[in-house]
Order: C-alpha cells, then structure tokens, then sequence
C-alpha cells in the first residue's frame, strides 16, 4: 500500500508542478506591461457613468457631413468605418455653435422604449440605405442599452462632444447612406473599409 501511495503523490505532484509551470508561462508570455497596447479596432459599448469612443487614426480631416440641429446645434460626422465583425460605426463631434447653454434634445435618442430606458443617448440616429431600400438602427448590447456615446445632455456655447454609433453594416457594394438623426438635418455620407 505504500508503494501505491508513494507512486499516486509522485504523479500528482508531476502534474501540479506541470500544471504551474503552464499557468507561469501563459500569464509570462501575455504581454501585460502594457507596453505594446494597440487600440481597440472598435468603439466600446455605453458604461454606467457614459462613454467615449476610442480614438481613431483615420479620421479624416474635413467632416463627412455637417449636419444642423435645434438652437444652434452642429453634428460633425468625421468617419464611417465598415468593421470586420458586421457593423459600421459612425464617429464625429456634436458642437454647441450657439451663443447660449443648450440641452440636448431628448428626441436624439429615439422612440423605442428599451432606448429611452438608459437616459441621453444618440439611439435615434438611423442609415438609409436608399440603393437596398432598408432602413439600419443603431445596435443594442444585451441589456438594451444602445452602442453611441450616452451620459450627455447640456452643451455650454463653444464646446463640443465626441460621439459615435454603431449599426449593422450594409452590404459590402453599398457605399453611400443617408445619416438621420432627429432634430437634425440629413446628410449623405461614404462608408470606408
């Protein structure tokens, strides 16, 4: 009996120590000094206290589209940028180019019900695909929240916001949409990727 015993914690003992070797040379070999950090290819969905997009090499320098709102509000759209994963997101600058504080219209977020749950937010913005004759959302995560840029609503005189969206992507050999966000004029803008 012995000599099973001796044999049993021997192997056991290879197999732990295996076992942490293994685990030692994963977490050595994932890179973690943060060092060599890439940016995120897509924008992060909506966090408790609001969010930002990530920022983003390609934006280019002339807006896409300038589209003009209530009381003296300005949406700059400055990319769209088809993902690998399905989906396109919408990035910009909202700008208060009013001489007052200005509020957010509650009506950029939509009229769905599960949008308007999770406060301010652009979840009413759509893409028109006039060549497909469909109409594209802004996307949800699972809890319903929509992926834009939420947490915001006044805008003091002069200052602006970085915003985006994210919506299914239209097929591959449609590159022109229309951009539609209530209280603001419409704009036609080109999908990049």
């Amino acid at each position: 009996m012995s000599i099973r015993f001796t044999t049993k914690a021997r192997r056991g003992m290879v197999a732990l120590t295996v076992a942490a070797g293994l685990a030692l040379g994963v977490a050595g070999c994932g890179g973690g000094g943060g060092e060599d950090k890439k940016p995120d290819s897509s924008a992060s969905a909506s966090k408790e206290s609001g969010s930002q997009p990530s920022a983003q090499d390609d934006q280019a320098e002339e807006p896409l589209a300038e589209l003009k709102g209530s009381d003296g509000l300005l949406l700059q759209i400055t990319s769209a940028q088809r993902d690998a994963g399905g989906f396109v997101t919408v990035s910009g600058n909202l700008k208060n180019d009013g001489a007052d504080q200005v509020t957010v219209p509650a009506a950029v977020r939509g009229t769905e019900t599960e949008i308007r749950a999770h406060g301010t937010s652009l979840g009413g913005a759509t893409l028109v695909d006039s060549q497909g004759k469909k109409r594209y959302y802004v996307l949800r995560d699972t809890d319903g929240r929509p992926l834009t840029t939420t947490g915001f609503s006044l805008l003091k005189s002069g200052e602006s916001v970085a915003v985006f969206m994210q919506f299914p992507a239209p097929p591959s050999d449609t590159a022109e949409v229309t951009f539609q966000l209530p209280t603001f004029s419409s704009g036609t803008i080109t999908i990049s990727g």
